[in-house]
């Protein structure tokens, strides 16, 4: 598993995995633990520029949200 250290949420990091190009896993470290897991378990499974598409620029404080962060984590990935 990779690991991306968030900034400017609740969470201080998020877990994943990605094979051919699909989300194969997904745990964010810290947060509110029902939010988090909810958004891993929707994302997982899902291609990632399908992810990026559906959370990018979801706000919560400070112009990001833990979605944002695992949508900035897999442009990343993929090298954008």
């Amino acid at each position: 598993m990779k690991t991306f250290k968030t900034q400017g949420v609740c969470s201080q990091a998020i877990q994943y995995e990605v094979e051919n190009g699909v989300l194969t896993a997904c745990r964010f470290i810290g947060g509110c633990p029902g939010n988090t897991q909810g958004v891993a378990r929707l994302a997982v499974g899902r291609p990632i520029n399908e992810v990026i598409n559906l959370l990018k620029g979801i706000q919560c404080r400070g112009g990001t949200s833990c979605p944002d962060q695992l949508a900035r984590a897999l442009e990343a990935e993929r090298g954008i």
